[in-house]
């Protein structure tokens, strides 16, 4: 295994996201079997016979994204700690083999997990699909279950490096930015990772502090759990707005990370930037995960 894994994983699950979802095709639908979502908005003898609270809301989607999302952060972050053990321990696993083998990883913890989620909100998963697809051909009516559905998206393409975010039933995830990916030199990378993780910490650390302001405890799992929806929501866009300040896209970051993935020196650079946001987020009474 490369020397970089780890921080890798760490560092763009340490920016939350989005996404299995649409790319596994283990998942999703609606409340009860027999709602039909165009029913409800084209049929209106037959909406008037629906009890709203039969029907699959798109804060029921969205809590059940977020919670698939906060769950699969945590088995991320094990898996991360349990890369660095291998490593320590100086054995080797190729790159392509360690990506298949988080990819396999990540799918069973949700297949495991996703049942008790759905059983949780009261829905079957052919019902949350189809409700799930409607909301998403209206985003602007429903910019809450997008940003849920993508961000977990964005955790998904994260881990395999699939393209997942933006996919709809027949089509390919949205490519934003796939021809603007420009080679970044080494000491680039370097420069750049630091000004990442600074922006991540510093998002976080923005965050922490309006918690505590508000007189909220960070001990708390239930304000724990807010605290790592609310960083994850803005992460992504701190760390992609300090790297276009640098000149660098989050496509060519991305990029330079697995080309220059089995550098030695770049593997410990990450890992140590890794190390230092942890500590700074302790200091600032961030829970664990």
């Amino acid at each position: 295994m490369s020397t970089t894994t780890a921080s890798k994983l760490a560092l763009f699950t340490a920016a939350g996201a989005t996404a299995i979802f649409f790319a596994s095709r283990t998942f999703l639908s609606k409340k009860q079997t027999q709602r039909n979502p165009k029913t409800l908005t084209d049929d209106a003898t037959t909406t008037t016979n629906l009890d709203p609270q039969d029907c699959i809301q798109p804060e029921d989607v969205t809590a059940i994204f977020d919670d698939l999302f906060l769950h699969m952060q945590s088995v991320l972050a094990q898996l991360s700690q349990q890369i660095q053990q291998i490593q320590m321990a100086g054995q080797s696993i190729p790159e392509a083999q360690l990506r298949q083998i988080l990819k396999s990883e990540f799918e069973r913890a949700l297949v495991a997990k996703q049942k008790s989620i759905f059983d949780k909100h009261d829905v079957d998963e052919d019902c949350l699909q189809e409700a799930t697809w409607e909301f998403l051909d209206s985003p602007d009516e429903y910019p809450a279950v997008k940003k849920s559905v993508e961000r977990f998206q964005k955790l998904y393409e994260n881990v395999t490096g699939e393209k997942t975010v933006g996919k709809r039933p027949g089509q390919s995830a949205v490519q934003e930015g796939e021809n603007s990916v420009e080679d970044v030199s080494k000491d680039q990378l370097l420069r750049a990772a630091g000004v990442y993780f600074d922006a991540l910490t510093n998002a976080m650390g923005e965050i922490v502090l309006k918690f505590k302001t508000e007189g909220r405890d960070l001990m708390d799992p239930n304000v724990a759990q807010q605290l790592q929806m609310e960083f994850a929501g803005v992460a992504n866009d701190a760390g992609e707005m300090a790297l276009e300040k640098m000149g660098v896209s989050m496509d060519s970051f991305k990029a330079a990370i697995e080309k220059h993935s089995s550098d030695p020196e770049v593997g410990r650079s990450l890992a140590m930037l890794q190390m230092k946001q942890q500590q700074e987020l302790m200091a600032l009474g961030v829970p664990t995960m």
